[in-house]
This record gives structure tokens, C-alpha cells and sequence, in this order.
């Protein structure tokens, strides 16, 4: 890999940190909201896991917005709708995926280890899930949905002449 190669990983990676981290507090803040008040465990059998779909869910569109307009945006498909369209379904496949990697950390320490408070429940999601579906969206995210080799070669060719450093100029 070269060293501009390198250094554009580099910004890509950083950049899907910052959008990452934007969604982690709308995640965190809507999943320990609904956790703690209207999803209580002792209100709503499943409470936990039915307050991290939702916090999650909200997160994805976050995610989708801020990754396709910033982290992937030379690399995003612009023209057909029906391109945009199959982006956004894969999108929307991985990062499903992704948060069932944080939900089925949530699931098995809450139910299955009997770790039940709130902060067990974070740690579960919001530490370990968040860690394992991180890596695997990210890997998705770069070498399928944005992916530059399924891209038209005119559109590669444009994406390749808007660098970061060419936007900032």
C-alpha cells in the first residue's frame, strides 16, 4: 500500500470513526432513555432488547446519512436511482447485521450470563457489541456497499479526481 493510499485509509477511517461516534450517542442516548422509562425491564418482558432495536434503527439512518455524504462520499453511487436504491439496501443489510452482532452480545449477557442492570447492559451492547459490529461494518461498508470497483469507470474516474484534499482547496 502507498503512502497515499495509506494516508486516504487513514482519513477514511478516522472520518467512518466520527460519523460512527455521532450515531454511538444517538444510540446510547435513545437506548438507555427507552431502557430506563417506557421499556423498563419490569414494565416490558424484552424490554432491553426491544429498546436497542430501536436505538439502533435511528443510529443506522444517522450512520447512512453521514457515511454517504462524508466518509464514502468519493466512493458513492451517484446517477441511477436504482444504484442509490441498491446502496442503501445493502447499507441497510450490513448495518442490520452489525447491530445483531450488538444484540445478540446484549441477549446473551442479559439472559443467558443473568447480567441484568443497566450497566451491564451497556457494557454488553455498547462496549463489546459495538466493538464486534464496528469491525465487520466497517470491512463491509469499504469493500462491498461503497466499494470503488463496482463502480462505473467514468464515475471512478471522477471520484478519483475529488480527493479530500481537492474539496478543501
Amino acid at each position: 500500500m502507498s503512502r497515499t493510499s495509506r494516508a486516504a485509509f487513514g482519513r477514511q477511517l478516522l472520518s467512518f470513526g466520527l460519523v460512527g461516534g455521532v450515531g454511538l450517542v444517538v444510540d446510547i442516548v435513545i437506548f438507555n432513555t427507552l431502557r430506563t422509562t417506557v421499556l423498563e425491564p419490569h414494565y416490558v418482558q424484552g424490554g432491553p432488547v426491544i429498546a436497542k432495536v430501536i436505538s439502533t434503527s435511528v443510529a443506522i439512518i444517522v450512520n447512512w446519512v453521514g457515511n454517504r455524504l462524508w466518509t464514502f462520499r468519493s466512493q458513492r453511487r451517484i446517477g441511477r436511482r436504482t444504484d442509490i436504491v441498491r446502496e442503501g439496501i445493502e447499507f441497510a443489510a450490513v448495518s442490520l447485521a452489525g447491530a445483531l452482532i450488538a444484540v445478540g452480545c446484549l441477549w446473551i449477557s442479559h439472559y443467558v450470563l443473568g447480567y441484568t442492570s443497566v450497566i451491564a447492559d451497556n457494557l454488553a451492547t455498547n462496549v463489546v457489541g459495538l466493538a464486534l459490529g464496528t469491525a465487520f461494518r466497517f470491512a463491509l461498508y469499504r469493500w462491498w456497499v461503497f466499494s470503488a470497483r463496482r463502480m462505473p469507470a467514468a464515475t471512478t474516474a471522477t471520484a478519483a479526481a475529488v480527493t479530500p484534499e481537492t474539496v478543501s482547496r
